[in-house]
């Protein structure tokens, strides 16, 4: 069912169904500079994410995203919460909404005030070596890109939806990537790369909180990565209302109970003063 009116058929459906569970996507954040993956027919917009057994046998790949990510990671890193990530922050603090689970590294519900956050993927303001796994700050480490790459700080191109940046035509093998300084280890972002399996703990965490919720509420989401679609299936398992904000399709639109095809920050700010009315 395709509802235009966000004040009637899904508010009154998640009146009745509290609290929910909401899962963000990539959709939630391009209020803020991230842009997202995808078109609205669920295709690609660009060239699919580093993949994580090509990062850790293939060193240009590493230099690549390193190099990529040098550029980028100013631009990411200044980043901050937009209307939508603070309306979700408002609908918890007022009951509605019992977690948020987010397929985005970019921390901007953390920064909107939203407390019960799932991190799925990770944050990209960490790294950790696959080594010892020590885990470090991102921004110390672009020192140490700087460091070792000085004429690479020069480079501008336009953010990715990763942190990296759009940077084609260089010659990426004299890029040098810093070893991990405890045991020279390799790097590489605190986050799941396709290719990569949600730490288990993590995954059970989310599945907790979806089972304390009478909704699963999707926002800015294609659901196009199972590690996002698993969540509508448990809903429905469960037997729990599925509705989903998004302005392209989703994998699973043939399964949700209401869609809105409007913005996410829209949509949810209507939300917000339509339940604050009673």
């Amino acid at each position: 069912m395709l509802a235009t009116r966000p004040e009637t058929a899904l508010i009154a459906l998640l009146q009745q169904r509290r609290p929910w569970t909401v899962l963000t996507g990539a959709g939630i954040s391009t209020g803020s500079g991230i842009p997202d993956y995808r078109d609205a027919s669920g295709a690609w917009k660009r060239p699919a994410p580093v993949n994580f057994q090509d990062f850790m046998a293939q060193e240009h790949t590493r230099q690549r995203y390193w190099a990529r990510s040098l550029v980028g990671w100013p631009v990411f890193s200044q980043a901050r919460p937009n209307a939508a990530h603070a309306a979700l922050a408002q609908l918890e603090q007022a009951g509605w909404v019992q977690a948020v689970i987010t397929q985005n590294v970019d921390g901007l519900h953390q920064q909107a005030g939203s407390r019960n956050v799932v991190d799925l993927h990770g944050q990209l303001d960490e790294v950790v070596c696959m080594g010892c796994a020590q885990i470090s700050a991102r921004a110390a480490f672009q020192n140490r890109l700087l460091a070792a790459n000085p004429d690479w700080g020069q480079h501008h191109a336009s953010v990715a939806p990763d942190g990296d940046a759009d940077l084609t035509g260089l010659d990426f093998s004299r890029f040098q990537v810093p070893p991990c300084p405890v045991c020279g280890g390799i790097l590489k972002p605190h986050v799941v790369f396709y290719g990569e399996n949600v730490p288990a703990q993590r995954k059970q965490y989310a599945m907790e909180q979806l089972a304390a919720s009478q909704a699963l509420l999707v926002v800015g989401s294609s659901l196009m990565v199972f590690s996002g679609l698993r969540f509508v299936h448990a809903a429905q398992q469960q037997g729990s209302l599925v509705a989903a904000i998004n302005l392209g399709v989703t994998r699973a639109d043939a399964l949700l109970d209401c869609k809105l095809a409007m913005p996410c920050a829209e949509a949810l700010q209507a939300l917000v003063a339509a339940l604050s009315a009673g």
